[in-house]
């Protein structure tokens, strides 16, 4: 198959890095995708740290020393200086980001090893953004949730939020400043930004584009909606990576209350496997409630959409003005808050099985529309290949 022109770059495919991690599989499933579109696309992690999740090259085993992981970091930037036309980004970090907030203060002074190893984490933070950018490489960067998320912004952008429920407990304290760094110095020198969470868009550059996850590849799985067997209790799905943030208190406690008034359902409480075995709960459920706090779903969102299931998420409608009409128009997803969810979960289990057999197949025409990962790299490619000007859009 021909290539098409814009990813040709001086008679072989264009290179294209994404580093220097794989949360969710979002970089691992788009650089597979630009590939299958022609260009010479990599996935390659400092190291490899996400269970079910590989990149197509892990530079230092799981768990390494400090030495051996800083060793592949370096070798990651060489990589990213001697090969790569475009360096992608994930989670909010560069290259050279082997801490996330290297404050000064509070050293522990009586340990010189710990203040070397600060002092180094502040010396090279984030400096290959303006070594990369001065070299000509194409740079772009995917804000995914928490690298760009704030708590102090939280309280006082929404009425709800992970911030309001879990406060310190959940964020860093110091934390808000340090992204606001990060967040613009990735402004000044990368000109591509991509945000998986519409409400990421209010903390974020203004040229800063919302992107519908491509992290699971809808064609990889075959679509499994409710059955239309009314005989067997409903069963709910929930399966948080972090019960406060998903909000798992709530769904524990409406499950519990509809127990306790004889209604027959089931929940199915999802935690610790290999996704593979995750995947198997999942199509052996009827709904799946992903998260009560966020204001968007997640990844487990758009797997429970491929396997056509619907999806119980709290959805954020003020986040969605910056979002193209047609998506939100066609989203498939059952909206539920922590007050809600009780009474959404009891019409669910009273519901007709066609309806909701028939909006398991609306979640999967929704993530083959929307979700697919082919047609969300044709739009990277386009962006990557853009100049002048146009890039920064």
């Amino acid at each position: 198959m021909a290539q098409p022109p814009a990813i040709i770059r001086n008679g072989r495919p264009l290179r294209i890095l994404h580093c220097p991690w794989n949360v969710a599989g979002q970089s691992a499933q788009l650089a597979a995708a630009e590939r299958a579109l022609g260009a010479d696309s990599r996935c390659i992690v400092i190291e490899e740290t996400a269970q079910g999740f590989p990149a197509d090259q892990a530079l230092a085993p799981p768990n390494a020393r400090i030495l051996v992981r800083e060793a592949a970091r370096w070798r990651l930037l060489w990589r990213a200086i001697a090969w790569a036309d475009v360096v992608h980004f994930s989670f909010g970090q560069s290259c050279l980001v082997p801490h996330a907030y290297p404050a000064l203060d509070r050293l522990e002074w009586r340990n010189p090893l710990s203040v070397a190893w600060r002092l180094y984490c502040r010396a090279i933070w984030l400096k290959d953004l303006p070594l990369l950018s001065a070299m000509g490489k194409k740079l772009a960067v995917t804000w995914q949730g928490d690298d760009a998320r704030q708590h102090d912004r939280s309280l006082a952008l929404f009425e709800a939020s992970i911030a309001h429920e879990l406060g310190d407990r959940y964020y860093v304290p110091g934390s808000d400043a340090w992204k606001r760094r990060t967040i613009a110095a990735f402004a000044r020198h990368v000109p591509i930004h991509y945000a998986l969470n519409p409400d990421l868009l209010q903390v974020l550059p203004e040229r800063t584009r919302f992107l519908p996850y491509a992290s699971f590849d809808p064609a990889s799985v075959s679509p499994a909606p409710p059955t239309a067997d009314a005989s067997r209790p409903l069963i709910f799905a929930h399966a948080p990576s972090h019960r406060g943030a998903k909000g798992t208190e709530y769904v524990l406690a409406a499950a519990s209350r509809l127990k306790s008034e004889g209604a027959v359902f089931e929940l199915d409480l999802v935690e610790g496997l290999p996704r593979a075995e995750a995947l198997a709960r999942y199509r052996q459920s009827d709904v799946v409630i992903d998260q009560l706090l966020a204001g968007w779903y997640g990844g487990l969102g758009v797997e429970a959409m491929s396997l056509g299931k619907p999806v119980v998420a709290y959805l954020r409608r003020n986040d969605l003005e910056a979002v193209d009409h047609s998506f939100v128009s066609d989203l498939p997803i059952i909206e539920a808050n922590p007050d809600s969810l009780y009474d959404v979960m009891r019409g669910l289990i009273a519901a007709p099985r066609a309806n909701l057999h028939a909006m398991g197949q609306h979640s999967r025409h929704f993530v083959e529309t929307w979700h697919d990962p082919l047609a969300l790299a044709k739009q990277t490619l386009a962006d990557y290949t853009k100049t002048g000007a146009e890039s920064s859009i």
